[in-house]
């Protein structure tokens, strides 16, 4: 059974193993160019939802034997399972992003449950689990143990190693009083599974702000861990700066003086605003109430 569902060992023709044209390449409305996939070696590789179908029809072969292939319902079956998969995970990134392999597989097996394909999920799950346990073996026999690769960033056109601590303080920062189920460690490593060399910074704060909404439904408190990871990536454009949640306070009281002038030079405020004592009244702001 688990031979057949992995893709390199298929014996399967292009014309049994594909599914018929009507899966539409944009199921969100964004061409698929928005979307790629990340392997487990890191490397970033085209969303192709084609790639799907045909390991869903491979799961349904090793339930069903290679005359499935031939059944118009089995190919009808795929071709509406893995549209279901597509939206599914467009709707998480409705604006375009990058899914990890294991998400998309995930997704795979949640379809084909929900679709009542349960020994064909069942059979695509074991498989998955041999495959997860022969890579742990290879990489515990491969001498020497690689070091893990330095990741890195675009940040403002420059390529930067990734400052991991940097990224840390500012989960920290968002989960802090949150209650003692919410924690960072798993929106860090959550967060950093959906990386890849050269992705831009600003992907990356993207991707810490998805990795927290995904905890909501273990803990609601991770709904306002979410909402301070988004209300940073508003202030740095806003400011043109990285600022935590505990610096917000003199971050806003150094900005003011400087937003009210901008307002001014730009005949958008009145220019009696700068009679005020600016820096007195940025200091009372209060970031809290923001």
């Amino acid at each position: 059974m688990q031979p057949a569902l992995n893709p390199s060992s298929a014996t399967t023709s292009p014309d049994q193993a594909a599914p018929s044209q009507g899966l539409a390449p944009d199921a969100g409305g964004h061409p698929l160019s928005h979307y790629q996939i990340i392997r487990r070696n890191g490397a970033v590789v085209p969303f192709e939802p084609q790639k799907i179908a045909v390991a869903m029809m491979k799961a349904f072969l090793a339930v069903h034997g290679t005359q499935g292939a031939a059944s118009a319902s089995v190919r009808e079956t795929v071709d509406t399972l893995t549209q279901s998969v597509v939206r599914a995970l467009m709707r998480s990134r409705p604006g375009g992003g990058t899914f990890h392999i294991e998400d998309v597989q995930d997704n795979v097996e949640l379809s084909l449950m929900r679709g009542g394909h349960h020994e064909v999920a069942r059979a695509y799950v074991l498989y998955r689990e041999r495959r997860t346990q022969e890579r742990a073996h290879q990489q515990h026999d491969r001498q020497p143990v690689p070091s893990a690769p330095v990741l890195h960033v675009i940040d403002n056109g420059q390529r930067v190693p990734l400052d991991e601590a940097r990224l840390l303080g500012l989960i920290d920062s968002a989960c802090a009083n949150l209650g003692a189920d919410v924690h960072s460690a798993p929106i860090v490593a959550e967060t950093l599974r959906n990386l890849y060399d050269g992705v831009p910074m600003d992907e990356v704060y993207k991707a810490s702000i998805l990795a927290a909404r995904t905890l909501i439904e273990k803990d609601p408190d991770y709904t306002y861990a979410t909402a301070r990871l988004l209300l940073h990536t508003i202030v740095r454009e806003v400011l043109g700066q990285d600022v935590v949640p505990a610096d917000m306070g003199p971050a806003y009281a150094a900005y003011f003086p400087q937003f009210i002038q901008k307002g001014v030079d730009n005949e958008l405020l009145d220019p009696r605003l700068l009679q005020y004592d600016l820096q007195r009244l940025g200091a009372a702001i209060n970031p809290a109430a923001s």
